[in-house]
């Protein structure tokens, strides 16, 4: 259930630690959303739960909460999931307990990025507070409980029922956890794509004293993998590094000590730059593939399957990253770094929709042990938010 936080508490550091207390790790919804619900409510905010189902996948509870119907709309996207907290033993402080401790605020989603959620909703609270709700536009939250899962119950679906009723976006950050090694120092205006990749390779199964009548599935992987990894894929382009291939996984289920087996799996991601598509990509991996495969001889054969995350996904500096950046520097102090590094995020949805740029806290511990975010700098977030809906709504 949701801490027994009084509604209407807007405070960025008691919302947090409220929200790290729910045990929302991916699909389950713990009372995170509730206890948002509770919060926004007495701003406002007309709240919608869009939860949604798929075969084959888990049920996953969103929320939607809107503040004014019409003039230009704003929107802050983000996710109330969490990843799993991997061995308590090596917790130092309860991952749920959200401790303060040493300028800190402890607890699995701190930084990743329930962090972010509150100062979202701290942010709106004081600009509501100051201009009142005829402020001639429309601010929402858009949260997801699928982030960290297979994103398939979440933003994507979201995006498409405000679609199918004539909601339109005119701006959206994403609170992801952008700063790098200090508070404000990164923002991100685009993501690598991401591909999945299951790779099976047929050889002939055979006794290991006979290398004449077999052959070796594992042997035609490793050299099928060489193909992959030897060479760099490319160098990278004007806004983004170079693609990546990493294999993460090789299986054989092989338990004799007798027997060469002739059939050999293994996967890989790769993190694609905007030289390539999903579809192009694995084409030339393919070719590649192909091309080793000739070498080898025999009749061995591979079979790909690929299941692509998104597409990689560029928004140009402009308006939006302008007013992102001019916040951060009048806020905190510093001048942030345009940047595409790093894994995806539901960006890659919202970015068929409208302009999107992610903004939020220091990443250096999400997803880690002892998971973390200064209490200064959630202060400060809100404070960069607030001034990013004043800007914004004053253009």
């Amino acid at each position: 259930m949701p801490d027994a936080l009084a509604p209407g508490v807007t405070d960025v550091i008691e919302l947090t630690r409220a929200l790290v207390r729910c045990e929302s790790v991916t699909p389950r919804e713990a009372g995170a959303l509730e206890l948002l619900e509770r919060t926004l409510a007495p701003l406002g905010f007309r709240c919608e739960r869009m939860d949604f189902s798929q075969a084959g996948t888990d049920d996953v509870a969103n929320l939607y909460a809107r503040v004014g119907s019409g003039g230009r709309h704003f929107c802050f996207a983000g996710h109330s999931d969490v990843v799993p907290v991997g061995d308590l033993s090596s917790w130092t402080i309860g991952p749920f307990s959200a401790e303060l401790s040493g300028g800190y605020l402890f607890g699995r989603g701190a930084a990743d990025m329930k962090g972010a959620i509150a100062a979202f909703t701290a942010a709106a609270a004081r600009f509501l507070a100051r201009r009142g709700a005829d402020f001639g536009g429309s601010i929402s939250l858009l949260i997801t409980g699928d982030e960290e899962g297979p994103a398939v119950n979440g933003t994507v679906k979201m995006l498409k029922r405000l679609a199918e009723r004539g909601e339109t976006i005119d701006a959206c950050v994403v609170g992801e956890p952008t700063s790098s090694r200090r508070f404000g120092d990164m923002i991100k205006i685009g993501r690598r794509g991401s591909m999945n990749v299951d790779m099976v390779v047929r050889g002939v199964q055979g006794h290991v004293a006979y290398p004449e009548r077999l052959d070796n599935a594992i042997h035609r992987l490793s050299a099928l993998i060489e193909a992959l990894v030897r060479e760099p894929i490319d160098e990278g382009s004007t806004h983004f590094q170079p693609t990546s291939l990493q294999f993460t996984t090789v299986d054989v289920g092989n338990k004799a000590t007798n027997i060469a087996p002739g059939t050999a799996r293994a996967r890989f991601n790769t993190r694609f730059n905007d030289l390539w598509t999903s579809k192009t990509l694995l084409a030339h991996l393919t070719e590649r593939l192909e091309r080793a495969n000739a070498t080898l001889g025999g009749n061995g054969l591979f079979e790909l399957t690929a299941e692509v995350s998104g597409e990689s996904f560029y928004t140009p500096p402009g308006p939006l990253s302008d007013l992102v950046a001019g916040a951060i520097r009048d806020v905190a102090g510093i001048e942030a770094e345009l940047s595409t590094t790093g894994g995806t995020s539901d960006a890659r949805f919202i970015r068929a929709h409208c302009p999107v740029l992610e903004f939020g806290l220091v990443g250096e511990s999400m997803h880690k042990v002892d998971e973390k975010s200064a209490v200064a700098d959630l202060r400060t977030l809100a404070g960069v938010y607030e001034t990013v809906l004043d800007r914004f709504f004053a253009a």
